[in-house]
């Protein structure tokens, strides 16, 4: 029994359910993750898939899961001054990162990666909770048409 009294002790319950905007920022989260795989295959010459389940039935009616490919669509583009400009997305909305500002301008490849990994550590530090709670919100109402 003395080996417990070296412990500190606690009362302590797991609980049952994070927090939405917890699950929002690991969502996000997951997305940039991906977004930083793609640009580092794209360098390296290489492609990147996400593998996902799908569930389908077969001709007699039984379900079963199969692995299918997920796409993972780039979310920088080439702009008309040549430069490479980075939107950050929660479903198909845009996050505005600062008043009336999307979009992060960068100058290469290594640039796109780092800024990739900054917004990734703003998201996870909660810093953009505000623009993904209003971004969640139209997305849901555009379910609810």
């Amino acid at each position: 029994m003395s080996a417990l009294t070296s412990l500190k002790l606690t009362t302590s319950k797991k609980p049952t359910s994070i927090p939405p905007i917890l699950h929002r920022r690991n969502k996000l989260s997951t997305k940039i993750w991906e977004q930083i795989q793609l640009a580092n295959a794209q360098k390296a010459g290489d492609t990147f898939t996400v593998k996902k389940f799908k569930t389908v039935k077969d001709i007699d009616g039984s379900s079963k899961n199969i692995e299918m490919q997920k796409r993972v669509r780039p979310w920088w583009f080439v702009s008309a001054e040549g430069k490479v400009c980075l939107n950050v997305r929660y479903g198909a909305k845009l996050i505005e990162l600062a008043k009336g500002k999307t979009a992060v301008e960068v100058a290469t490849a290594e640039d796109l990666i780092k800024t990739l990994e900054v917004i990734k550590a703003a998201v996870e530090a909660g810093e953009l909770d505000g623009q993904i709670e209003q971004a969640s919100g139209a997305v849901r109402a555009g379910f609810g048409r």
